[in-house]
């Protein structure tokens, strides 16, 4: 395969990727050109909220192509197009075939959440201590259980007794779906907003020989012993009211996604239904749980 490097001004990233899809690029990256030096701008936002900058600066455009003749074809066409007149050609460079499916693998191990219950990709042997594990691979949907707020959510589900039934609000993966079937409840059910999200969690549950209701989240009906939610804050807030009300008598809430400084906010906005407290905190995120 062959990479095609290029540099452009935010308002060409769009027109330039486009472009370069159209001429048959296998893939196109785009990044910070200025990362990793002190002109680096980080780019931060949250679902519901308009991101603060639409890009950088300058992009580094990176695609790939099969053919060395492909790469040139490409650039000789870009060079022509108005558009291009702010766009630099930084090279071609040969890229050595490499084992891309081990690459990937070698970069999820197994992932203790205790000592006895571990996430084990499809790939690995599970460890001798385990008792419970979630097999798991890389996918399209969010958890993998390799970040802290999924981590914290399935400390919070093992350290409990067996549960009714349960709710996995945005469930991505239906790795919190799954690990709660693992744990003994009666019914999970496990909606996202996204179809793949809930094919992969339907895909992961019969991996895991666990049964689910998977569903976009008209699926959630009626009240449930737990309901767990790991988003984000934003969405956290606006869906404040919908969770409490899917939680019944002496139900949980458990919410996850929340950075430490936003512990305040989230506080404030389920005060009206419920009283919040930070139960779990990991590398800057904290799990907040609460009982109705």
């Amino acid at each position: 395969m062959f990479e095609l490097i290029l540099m452009c001004p935010q308002a060409s990233v769009e027109q330039l990727s486009d472009a370069l899809e159209a001429l048959d690029a296998l893939s196109v990256s785009v990044e910070d050109a200025d990362a990793q030096t002190d002109a680096e701008q980080a780019l931060f936002g949250e679902p519901g909220m308009p991101p603060p900058k639409e890009g950088w600066l300058r992009s580094r455009v990176a695609a790939l192509f099969s053919e060395k003749l492909q790469a040139q074809d490409a650039t000789r066409l870009l060079q022509a197009q108005d558009f291009f007149r702010a766009c630099q050609l930084i090279g071609l460079a040969d890229v050595p075939e490499q084992d891309w499916v081990r690459l990937t693998q070698s970069q999820f191990a197994p992932v203790d959440i205790t000592p006895e219950f571990w996430i084990v990709p499809t790939w690995h042997e599970p460890p001798m201590q385990a008792t419970r594990v979630i097999r798991l691979d890389p996918g399209l949907a969010f958890g993998t259980g390799t970040h802290p707020t999924t981590r914290m959510c399935l400390r919070w589900i093992a350290a409990q007794a067996e549960t009714g039934r349960v709710l996995d609000y945005g469930c991505g993966s239906g790795i919190l779906a799954i690990g709660a079937a693992k744990f003994g409840a009666r019914e999970v059910v496990a909606v996202d907003i996204d179809e793949a999200a809930v094919r992969a969690t339907e895909l992961n549950a019969s991996a895991n020989k666990v049964r689910l209701l998977a569903g976009l989240p008209d699926r959630a009906q009626g009240d449930f012993d737990l309901v767990l939610a790991n988003i984000l804050a934003t969405p956290l807030k606006i869906l404040a009211p919908l969770l409490c009300s899917h939680v019944g008598k002496h139900g949980s809430l458990v919410l996850a996604g929340i950075l430490e400084r936003q512990a305040d906010e989230l506080i404030l906005a389920y005060a009206a239904h419920c009283k919040l407290r930070v139960a779990d905190c990991e590398d800057g995120w904290i799990l907040m749980t609460a009982t109705l």
